[in-house]
């Protein structure tokens, strides 16, 4: 199914978390479409460095402000309508879990609401970034869309698995009770420029660990997989499904999975470090095994990834490098 373009040039967008890690990246195509882009963060997990280049792009706004207490109503580019709105925002690493956990369940919660209303009354497309972590510790191997997960609702990460399970089944029930159009993504592991290096998560902290020839930490046994996608093919998924007419939810990702012991001695190879792999007691609920099922986003959207793990690695390398000197 080819999908056609549906936002361009004249189309005003509004990017919540926009200074965030994925949700930057998303900044940039769309304004490379020609969009008028908003972008609205507080910055509790996002950086202003990862849009400082869009300082002087004249169809660039950023706005300071916690949507978790609704929109600002006082500023000039919240005013106007928007065409689509695409709920990027929430602290997403495992550190952010134990330090941001009423953060990470009000903007999974109310701010979706917030949300949903404006893009109600804008009668604005709105794509809900979700989560494959709304699978839980996955009995079901590769994960379809139809399986429901196995979410532990009151363990150390069930606030952000639960706030993006509810806000998944807020933006349904505006679908069906409000006529919303609505599309929901649920995005596996992705990587690439632009995470923190304390992050939290794997791919960062291994890269991190590598450069400055520390030993690399892989929790548990380094058994426990992930399929890792790189942010441009991420992006790509993203705005095939903003563009196309399909609710979702959609799986996007790639089929690369790997142990994270693969992932630990593939990073210390490309950085041609001297750092050792060491185990550190695994983390409270986490997933075994992780593989998204991409049937329907190739069946609705002609999802296919591109980028290649050692490719999408090194360019990431490249990144870290730089910034870590």
């Amino acid at each position: 199914m080819k999908v056609v373009q549906r936002f361009g040039p004249g189309h005003r967008i509004l990017v919540t978390g926009g200074a965030g890690f994925v949700p930057s990246h998303l900044v940039d195509a769309l304004l490379a479409r020609g969009c008028t882009v908003v972008a609205v963060d507080n910055f509790v997990t996002g950086s202003k460095e990862n849009v400082a280049h869009l300082a002087e792009t004249s169809t660039f706004t950023l706005v300071e402000a916690d949507i978790s207490d609704g929109l600002p109503k006082h500023h000039p580019a919240l005013a106007e309508r928007f065409d689509a709105i695409l709920h990027m925002a929430s602290p997403a690493s495992p550190t952010d879990f134990e330090k941001l956990p009423v953060e990470i369940l009000r903007v999974g919660s109310v701010a979706t609401l917030h949300l949903l209303d404006r893009a109600v009354a804008d009668g604005a497309r709105f794509l809900l970034a979700s989560t494959s972590e709304a699978y839980g510790d996955p009995l079901e191997h590769p994960q379809r869309e139809t399986y429901w997960g196995n979410v532990n609702p009151i363990g150390i990460r069930s606030v952000y698995d639960e706030s993006k399970r509810f806000a998944e089944a807020a933006t349904m029930a505006y679908h069906r009770s409000r006529g919303a159009d609505v599309a929901i993504v649920r995005i596996f592991n992705t990587y690439g420029p632009r995470m923190r290096p304390d992050d939290g998560r794997a791919i960062p902290t291994f890269i991190a660990q590598s450069l400055r020839g520390e030993p690399i930490t892989v929790h548990g046994t380094g058994d426990q997989t992930r399929s890792i996608c790189y942010v441009d093919d991420l992006v790509r998924g993203i705005l095939l499904l903003l563009d196309s007419t399909e609710t979702g939810p959609v799986n996007c990702g790639t089929e690369h999975e790997m142990s994270m012991r693969q992932l630990a001695e593939s990073i210390v190879s490309l950085c041609e470090s001297s750092s050792e792999v060491t185990y550190v007691t695994r983390a409270a609920d986490d997933p075994k095994m992780r593989r998204p099922d991409l049937t329907r986003a190739r069946e609705l959207l002609d999802f296919e990834p591109e980028v290649t793990p050692k490719e999408g690695l090194r360019r990431t390398i490249a990144y870290f490098r730089e910034r870590l000197g």
